[in-house]
């Protein structure tokens, strides 16, 4: 067996393996730069020629890794269109005076080549809070950290 022939634990092999398939999969997310790499793998304190093979490991399958992550994410919809529509009740038999608004919204998604619709309703204030959320996302959209990640993420 492995362990026996290096002369460790159960243990000690499973966290050499999980550690290096994370190493790899994250710097294949970020298709991090042979310099960045090679930076990252410095603090860990290995031997040159084990950081070189680690190098040379990560240059020859960061693509596949890639690729392999990229079918192992979930296919999820994208936005189409939107259509909505504001319905008030004004009175009912029980109360004479009343407003009562609604939000009805139809978001059309896209998912290969099927669409979709779903159908939401809200009332006003609860709507105002989901833009004014989204509106914060976008804002720090903006920001240049996330503008770094995105763009790694590319």
């Amino acid at each position: 067996s492995v362990t026996g022939k290096l002369n460790v634990g159960v243990d000690t092999v499973q966290h050499g393996v999980e550690g290096l398939a994370y190493l790899l999969t994250e710097s294949s997310k970020l298709m991090i730069s042979e310099t960045d790499f090679q930076d990252s793998i410095q603090v860990l304190g290995f031997s040159d020629d084990l950081n070189k093979q680690l190098l040379q490991l990560y240059l020859e399958n960061r693509k596949e890794i890639r690729s392999i992550l990229g079918e192992l994410a979930p296919k999820l919809p994208s936005y189409h269109s939107l259509e909505w529509r504001l319905d008030v009740q004004l009175a009912s038999r029980s109360l004479r005076q009343q407003i009562k608004p609604a939000v009805t919204l139809k978001l059309h998604l896209h998912q290969d080549d099927d669409q979709t619709a779903q159908v939401l309703q809200t009332d006003p204030s609860t709507l105002l809070h989901l833009i004014q959320q989204l509106e914060q996302a976008l804002g720090e959209m903006k920001t240049n950290h996330c503008r770094r990640i995105v763009r790694n993420m590319k």
